[in-house]
């Protein structure tokens, strides 16, 4: 009996440490392949309610969020998509410079009741910054923006402008 139920504890032990192998070696692969699209968010502090006219009561949000992405190389362009669901168009600059692309812009909290109160908030808000470097300098003179379905599509032709430019979101 002693030597079944020493048996059964270190039977535990090793599926424990082989459960705890696995969850680590997740988390390490989660940190590897998503902290390039880990987003800084920064409250702003004059965030002002439009209907009482005073600076929001905003609820505690996340100050970090992912704004998953994918980049696509063809002989002939560059294509940039990043998830940003929430975002206005008129909230979102997109630049290149160089081999860099920059996207800037801010999420926005809006209440839809002030008499209520939020259990969970795991959305992030505020002033966020990316740069993406590009694998291959672009011609950002000729590149395009769309945004649909919270999902911002560059598309930047390969070549060489040097110098750099503000891209329009249409």
């Amino acid at each position: 009996m002693m030597d079944s139920l020493k048996q059964a504890r270190k039977n535990i032990g090793r599926g424990l440490s082989r459960t705890w192998d696995h969850i680590a070696e997740g988390w390490r692969e989660l940190v590897r392949d998503s902290s390039d699209a880990l987003t800084h968010f920064v409250h702003r502090k004059d965030e002002v309610d439009k209907e009482q006219g005073e600076v929001s009561t905003f609820p505690p949000s996340r100050n970090w969020s992912l704004l998953a992405g994918e980049m696509e190389e063809t002989d002939k362009e560059i294509v940039v998509r990043i998830e940003v669901p929430g975002i206005e168009k008129k909230d979102c600059e997109i630049t290149v410079d160089g081999n860099m692309l920059y996207l800037k812009g801010e999420k926005r909290f809006e209440r839809v009741t002030n008499d209520s109160t939020y259990h969970v908030m795991e959305r992030a808000y505020g002033i966020f910054q990316r740069a993406i470097p590009l694998p291959h300098n672009v011609d950002a003179d000729h590149a395009e923006a769309n945004y649909r379905n919270g999902v911002l599509t560059v598309r930047l032709p390969k070549l060489g402008s040097e110098k750099g430019r503000l891209i329009p979101l249409s």
